[in-house]
């Protein structure tokens, strides 16, 4: 039996010695592998964190002290030593979340995946314990992996700075693949150099007695007139500029905060000590650790792109997928198209978050790099600098992940809408994303998006109508565009039949129009990929000799007229949308219907409003009742008067009145 079995909680780690650790970080390293290519999740992140993790919890008390993972998918190593062992099921429905969750353990604290705001959380924490007469509590966040390169980050160092007697230890995890090359970068080169020096510089620096030596010799220099304070002032210069050039630390003490590092985060032994000191200074320390992501895994540290950081289902030994999806991928469809939109524009400018690949700007990227900006973590700063693009004459794609795009919303409301600004937003992942959870599904855009005045948005259906979709948007100068569309491959491409005048697509008419109304039973409004799940609904309703128009809008906002008059020729409306329902796409159709006197039944079918836990695609469809099997037994009762809303009464004339 090795020791990780042996290992249920935190407390159980301190009886273990240096030799038995480094043991130890072997056998969860391995463990990790084993398991993760199983199921799939983010192997780099935590390979790289496994002496931070053990050493946290080695030297300080979860859960009476609290401790914050940015982002929570470093936490796979936290989760196997406080009694999460069982990992055969990470990341699937009813299994262990591949982020930190309060449901699992008492020694989990922030749930969301968005980074950058786990020093704002500690901020918050040992405020309410000093509040509460707890200041002996300590509060540990380790950020890295790129949330340094988020604003409310350093806002939140700002503020913790500000109070000398806060018990904040902030890890900085330096993997060389966020802020380098100039910290990182700096830091390993001189790693080797610093690092016995720093071991005894770090327990002097942590000392409350060198304050205070300090604090003396100041006063006592101050106090013996301009030539004591002259000398102070070049003492205190010369002290500062040395210690710049041998500590990379100016930034972080500029701030107010101690500073520890850089250490070899894989060391066990320098992590611990490190630990101890800034714990026995009682104050707020930042600890900088020298980490690789994909530590101890050769296939993950030679994968150049991002060092196996998340990955799906691989062959341990070699780290090959062990199947292909087979199909071309909605991102990779994005990536061809805006590329060679750039080709043919000189004015397309491409703007990530830190997500260069999983976006899909890539290709634009080495064909044109002068034309794509990644900012890092700071989708705030993505968004209001694209109005400032756009003034500028330029037309800004921003390429987001879905569930990101909240991060941004202030600045798209004010800075791009309110001026008009020739932006496009495109977000991937959009609805349902899986296996990742609550804080990654990208339900909330459609809903978020209704209010904004001016703006267009688009969910395409298959390649095509994201290809033209997405040249209409950057055609479109006055205001902003948003395409939206899923995670995973493109389905089989769907033809319409007719496309309206305002770009409203039928994709299918089941059954004749009643000769005395000139209706048919049910309009279904389908949003984007939900498309071919529209299509199956009709045909089952068709088999209850029930008739129905399928009409896909494109661009869901503005809502054309074509969709508020095809609603008045039917019994029933049911706009089936993979967003959350209140203030959705169904919603705003509705409103646009009573405004121009339609009175026909509308049922909103799609996400409820609610953080959805992990689970396939598939399962949480089945779970919310997005198949095809309950939206047609719901529509039946309802054009049976069972159910609300109820449909028109067959043969009841619709209301022709218009405003």
């Amino acid at each position: 039996m090795g020791l990780l079995e042996n290992i249920s909680s935190p407390e159980d780690l301190r009886s273990l010695s240096q030799d038995q650790m480094n043991t130890l970080a072997q056998e969860i390293r391995e463990f990790l592998i084993k398991h993760v290519a199983q199921t799939g999740g983010h192997l780099g992140p935590n390979l790289g964190v496994v002496e931070l993790t053990l050493g946290i919890h080695r030297v300080f008390n979860s859960p009476e002290d609290s401790i914050i993972f940015d982002t929570g998918h470093q936490s796979y190593v936290h989760k196997l030593v406080t009694g999460r062992q069982d990992f055969h099921t990470l990341r699937q429905k009813g299994g262990l979340a591949g982020y930190p969750d309060r449901s699992e353990s008492i020694h989990d604290i922030v749930e969301s995946s968005h980074a950058s705001s786990s020093l704002s959380w500690a901020d918050g924490i040992s405020r309410a314990h000093a509040l509460q007469g707890k200041s002996e509590h300590y509060t540990v966040a380790l950020i890295g992996d790129g949330a340094l390169t988020g604003g409310m980050a350093w806002e939140a160092v700002n503020n913790i700075a500000a109070d000398k007697n806060r018990r904040v230890v902030i890890i900085v995890n330096d993997n060389g693949r966020s802020y380098a090359p100039t910290v990182g970068g700096f830091a390993n080169h001189m790693a080797e150099l610093q690092q016995e020096f720093q071991k005894h510089l770090d327990s002097v620096r942590l000392d409350r007695r060198y304050d205070r030596t300090l604090d003396k010799m100041r006063r006592g220099l101050q106090s013996t007139g301009p030539l004591g304070q002259m000398l102070y002032r070049g003492l205190h210069g010369m002290k500062a500029g040395l210690k710049d050039i041998v500590v990379p630390n100016g930034l972080f003490e500029d701030l107010g905060m101690k500073y520890v590092g850089p250490i070899d985060g894989h060391d066990q032994e320098a992590v611990e000590q490190a630990l101890k000191s800034a714990k026995n200074f009682a104050g707020p320390v930042i600890v900088h650790a020298i980490t690789e992501k994909g530590h101890g895994y050769a296939p993950a540290r030679a994968h150049e792109d991002d060092q196996f950081h998340a990955v799906g289902k691989i062959d341990p030994n070699t780290g090959m997928p062990l199947s292909s999806s087979g199909g071309q991928s909605w991102t990779s469809v994005f990536a061809q198209e805006i590329k060679d939109i750039a080709d043919e524009r000189e004015d397309i400018v491409g703007i990530t978050g830190a997500m260069l690949i999983p976006v899909g700007l890539k290709p634009m990227a080495q064909a044109h790099p002068e034309r794509v900006i990644d900012v890092g973590i700071a989708e705030q700063h993505a968004v209001a600098m694209s109005a400032g693009l756009a003034y500028g004459g330029l037309h800004p794609v921003i390429a987001l992940y879905a569930t990101f795009l909240n991060r941004g919303f202030d600045q798209l409301l004010m800075d791009v809408a309110l001026h008009k600004a020739g932006v496009t937003i495109v977000l991937d992942r959009s609805g349902i994303t899986g296996p990742d959870g609550p804080s990654h599904h990208g339900m909330w855009d459609l809903a978020l998006l209704q209010f904004i005045p001016g703006l267009y948005l688009a969910a395409p259906r298959d390649e095509l109508t994201l290809r033209e979709e997405l040249r209409e948007a950057v055609n479109i100068n006055n205001a902003p565009t948003v395409i939206r569309y899923p995670k995973g491959n493109v389905g089989e491409p769907i033809a319409a039949i007719e496309r309206c005048e305002d770009g409203v697509d039928v994709l299918a008419r089941n059954g004749d129009r009643d000769e005395r109304t000139g209706q048919r039973d049910v309009l279904i409004v389908s949003v984007g990929a939900l498309a071919p799940l529209a299509l199956e609904v009709s045909e089952a309703l068709a088999q209850a000799q029930v008739t129905s128009t399928v009409i896909d809008p494109r661009w869901v906002m503005p809502v054309a007229d074509s969709v508020v008059e095809a609603a008045r020729e039917h019994r029933i409306v049911v706009v089936l949308e993979d967003g959350v329902r209140a203030g959705g796409v169904g919603a705003r159709i509705r409103q646009m219907m009573r405004s121009h006197g339609v009175d026909t039944a509308l049922n909103e079918v799609g996400l409820p409003v609610e953080f959805i836990a992990h689970a396939s695609r598939g399962e949480i469809f089945e779970d919310v009742g997005l198949t095809v099997e309950k939206i047609t037994a719901d529509t039946l009762a309802q054009l049976a008067g069972q159910m609300v809303p109820y449909a028109r009464t067959k043969g009841e004339k619709p209301n022709h009145a218009k405003k």
